[in-house]
């Protein structure tokens, strides 16, 4: 599985849209700093997607989601690949009996296929929308996110990656 997080909040997401000629659209604009996480963990071979929405990016926050995520796969031993965050690295986290954690090399958020299902969020649920609080961002998030857990073909269409596959089947 390949893990990262990401920052969602108030500030709005300008982008195109579509309008007839010679209408224009007009989009609000909202620059409140109200944040909260959302922590992804997705399996490449079959689209499995595990998600959880937090406060913060810190080890705590870190261990509460790698908990989560060995207690949804207790069978499974999994393989948890991840970037080279602070709180990825702490001493203080305690990595689950059933995960083996693999660091992705320092500064490549390129080889980090979760980074493009970011990306596929904010352009498909997050454009051109102001939430009147932090707790209609949570809303938001949660919906959008549990779409994309329902939706293994779609993930596994973002993050199968061939040089990935390639590297598990050889």
């Amino acid at each position: 599985m390949f893990q990262d997080e990401a920052r969602f909040g108030r500030i709005t997401d300008p982008r195109r849209c579509w309008a007839p000629y010679p209408l224009r659209p007009v989009c609000k604009a909202m620059l409140t700093r109200e944040y909260l996480y959302a922590y992804a963990a997705a399996s490449v071979s079959d689209g499995v997607l595990d998600t959880l929405i937090l406060p913060t990016a810190n080890t705590e926050c870190m261990q509460i989601f790698l908990d989560e995520v060995a207690s949804r796969h207790p069978e499974d031993r999994i393989v948890m690949v991840l970037d080279g965050a602070g709180w990825h690295r702490s001493q203080m986290l305690k990595t689950p009996e059933n995960m083996l954690l693999l660091k992705l090399p320092p500064y490549s958020p390129e080889l980090n296929p979760v980074e493009n299902l970011w990306d596929d969020l904010r352009e498909k649920s997050f454009g051109n929308i102001v939430f009147e609080s932090l707790d209609a961002v949570e809303s938001h998030l949660e919906i959008a996110l549990r779409n994309f857990e329902l939706q293994q073909d779609r993930v596994k269409s973002i993050i199968a990656w061939p040089w990935i596959i390639n590297s598990l089947v050889d």
